[in-house]
């Protein structure tokens, strides 16, 4: 089958159903100037099943018989929903690597789910009043949501990354993280205190909505904020932006991000940390003239109009030299706290290690790698026992 056009309906009654009830024009029957087109639905052998439950799925909305329309995007789904009014079956199923996708109705109104492979969804509700629309969702996604987990050794993180496809996703993971009193002597003496201190913020503290880490690679910024988001999970939602260079070029991207998702249930709305990791380009002192309005935007995410109202903190890692940075990025005010993460003098690293470890300052995964009976120099290419250190 090359190709198949359909007038009402495709692959169902949906939409036949809707163009009846709104006395819509069908074929055959001439279109009255104040009516609304009958749906045209066209499939392909390049069209996949999902595509055509997309499609169904618009037919009454487009129609006009189900004209109301809501929706609801979960970041997370517990096992065993159905993500479906109960008592409902559903008409269309489809699954894809990337996806499953299904449809089902009842008395004037439609629903589609999607699910992704990453554990959220999307739920899209058409009905014919804007009250059953909403009555419809509410009863698909009641009790959908996981339980909290309560677990010591992990911190819930929300995932941001932008489909081609499907616009901007955010996946809800659970991400190890140690305590700050157990990782603090992987970290130089000189900086103990100052990190202490960051640790211990809370809600509303000091002043400046930007957190910068820099310093070498292998030194340990990864694990640092890993461990912030524990540290201030009573008060603060940890997201991380897999794509910042597409975020701050993407205005519809960023002001998703911006106004964001708050996981949690109930009580005043929690501050949230965007993690942004090995931002080089978007903050050296070269990056106005190289990366357009991208640090622009940044800027205004910490302190300009767009970040007004919004409880929004930014965490950047980067490898430069703080002297390489944009002065607007360092300015006095900015910055809740700039802080270098560097290698361990040699006599630190000595007494971490137990033994000799060179004459030269060390990183935190140099020495374990020096632990694990590696040279210093294959840190970079060999995995360790505690995660990245970038």
């Amino acid at each position: 089958m090359d190709h198949m056009t359909t007038k009402g309906n495709a692959l169902g009654h949906l939409a036949a159903v809707g163009s009846e009830r709104s006395g819509l024009p069908m074929a055959g029957r001439a279109a009255d100037p104040g009516e609304l087109i009958p749906a045209v639905i066209s499939v392909g052998d390049a069209d996949s099943p999902v595509a055509v439950i997309e499609a169904l799925g618009l037919a009454p909305f487009i129609s006009g018989a189900e004209p109301h329309s809501c929706t609801a995007r979960l970041d997370a789904v517990r096992d065993g929903a159905t993500l479906l009014p109960p008592d409902v079956t559903a008409l269309r199923t489809a699954r894809e690597p990337r996806c499953e996708a299904l449809l089902a109705g009842g008395d004037d109104w439609t629903i589609r789910v999607v699910r992704w492979t990453h554990g959220g969804a999307t739920v899209t509700v058409t009905a014919a009043t804007a009250d059953l629309a909403r009555s419809v969702l509410a009863a698909a996604i009641d009790g959908a949501a996981p339980e909290r987990v309560i677990d010591n050794d992990t911190v819930s993180v929300g995932f941001w990354h932008r489909s081609a496809r499907g616009g901007p996703f955010r996946a809800v993971r659970r991400v190890r993280a140690e305590p700050w009193e157990s990782i603090r002597g992987n970290y130089p003496a000189a900086k103990r205190d100052e990190l202490a201190t960051l640790m211990a913020v809370t809600a509303g503290d000091g002043d400046g909505r930007l957190l910068l880490l820099h310093g070498p690679p292998g030194t340990g910024k990864t694990t640092l904020l890993r461990t912030l988001a524990r540290e201030w999970r009573a008060w603060c939602q940890a997201d991380c932006v897999l794509d910042p260079e597409i975020l701050f070029n993407d205005p519809g991207y960023l002001m998703d991000v911006a106004i964001g998702t708050d996981d949690h249930n109930g009580g005043k709305p929690r501050w949230r940390l965007l993690l942004l990791e090995d931002c080089d380009e978007l903050i050296h002192g070269e990056a106005k003239r190289s990366s357009g309005q991208a640090l622009s935007r940044l800027l205004n995410l910490t302190d300009g109009m767009l970040g007004q109202g919004r409880q929004v903190l930014v965490a950047i890692t980067t490898n430069e030299d703080l002297h390489r940075l944009h002065p607007a990025v360092i300015r006095p005010g900015r910055c809740l706290a700039q802080i270098e993460v560097g290698p361990f003098p040699p006599a630190e690293a000595a007494a971490w290690l137990g033994g000799p470890a060179g004459p030269q300052p060390v990183t935190l995964a140099e020495l374990y790698a020096l632990r694990a009976g590696r040279r210093a120099a294959d840190a970079g290419s060999q995995p360790t026992a505690t995660g990245q250190y970038l």
